[in-house]
């Protein structure tokens, strides 16, 4: 008989919210903490900035995400939605038809989903979470939480599962003849205006009181066993959305599907001993071909092999060919650094080759569905 546990989803952007909808639909009790009074995550824009760009303040006054106002997405819309929930053709659009739209048209489609499947109603919201423990051996995850008034509230669930992105605290780099560089806005920011340097966040878990169990050194979470799980406290603290180069909103779905169904027991998690060894492996293969420990998480060029693994784990088929061509379009653009990719896309060419294949239904095992989405 599946386990019903109770679950604290920290982050209401679009992990948080695929990760409350397919944690309820496996029965488990579910509560979403947000810090501020709107789902959407870093698809909520704020003009505000940070009172302290660089992040080097302890008492500084962040600002949660990391858009600026003209930001677009760099994948076609098309690319944007989940397997059973579409994002909007053109014609159906919520502010902005563009085949790349802009954030705000990210927004409004992550609110109509949390609206449509009942997500907001479990979301806590202004909930700021400063604290995750557990409690002994194999005990309850206790999370405490300070609202909007500064009271600080503390609640004991079965699971976590974190969500909270890695959008909003700048990685910093010291570069001889640069200074300290950091991203304001759409911004690099450093003394040499001729530097052109990428930059980066990193994740941040300040809240995360399990020091022994997982650390955060140069960038690389871990152990993670495949981006997600800590073996020595897995199932009962899990992350969603630690991984880029990607497709995003395939990721977030096929993992919180698979924590779901983890907790559940309806899959079981091989053993700790074979985690810990599988992600030793993995280490090892980024080692042998010098790739930095900071790019542990960075997925490309296997990123459709991760998402299939994911797929296959919850009794899904792979990937449609349509998404994959789509997404390897979009991707050699950007490596192309066609600054206007965007608007020269063939977007008529790619809606027809859509729209075109019949849209499977994750909850019919694979099944091609014949119904809309509400």
């Amino acid at each position: 008989m599946p386990r019903s546990v109770k679950v604290g989803v920290i982050g209401a952007g679009p992990g948080g919210l695929l990760a409350a909808r397919e944690l309820r639909r496996e029965g488990h009790k579910v509560t979403v903490f947000e810090k501020s009074t709107r789902v959407g995550g870093t698809w909520v824009y704020d003009p505000t900035t940070d009172s302290d760009p660089l992040s080097l303040a302890p008492d500084r006054v962040a600002v949660h995400g990391s858009l600026y106002r003209s930001l677009r997405t760099n994948l076609p819309r098309q690319l944007m939605g989940f397997l059973d929930y579409e994002f909007p053709e053109p014609s159906e659009s919520f502010v902005d038809p563009r085949a790349f739209p802009a954030h705000k048209e990210v927004l409004a489609f992550l609110e109509a989903f949390a609206r449509d499947f009942g997500i907001v109603e479990l979301v806590r919201f202004g909930a700021e979470v400063v604290r995750v423990w557990q409690e002994g051996i194999e005990g309850w995850w206790a999370v405490e939480w300070r609202n909007t008034d500064g009271m600080v509230t503390a609640e004991n669930f079965d699971a976590v599962v974190v969500c909270n992105g890695h959008h909003s605290e700048p990685m910093l780099a010291e570069i001889p003849g640069y200074g300290i560089l950091t991203l304001l806005g759409n911004r690099i920011i450093c003394f040499n205006p001729s530097c052109d340097i990428a930059c980066r966040f990193k994740y941040h878990y300040p809240f995360l009181q399990i020091n022994e169990f997982i650390s955060n050194e140069d960038n690389r979470v871990g152990p993670l066993y495949k981006h997600v799980f800590p073996p020595p406290v897995a199932p009962w603290l899990s992350f969603v959305g630690i991984p880029n180069k990607v497709i995003f909103s395939l990721m977030f779905e096929l993992q919180s599907r698979w924590i779901a169904r983890v907790l559940s027991g309806k899959v079981t998690l091989p053993s700790e001993e074979d985690m810990m060894a599988s992600i030793e492996t993995y280490y090892q293969e980024l080692e042998h071909v010098g790739r930095p420990k900071h790019h542990t998480h960075n997925l490309h060029p296997n990123e459709i092999e991760y998402l299939n693994w994911l797929a296959s784990e919850v009794d899904l088929p792979p990937i449609e060919d349509w998404r994959l061509q789509m997404y390897r379009a979009a991707i050699e653009n950007l490596k192309s650094h066609n600054d206007g990719y965007r608007d020269n896309w063939n977007a008529a060419y790619w809606t027809e080759k859509s729209i075109s294949v019949p849209k499977r239904n994750p909850e019919s095992n694979g099944n091609i569905s014949t119904e809309g989405c509400e």
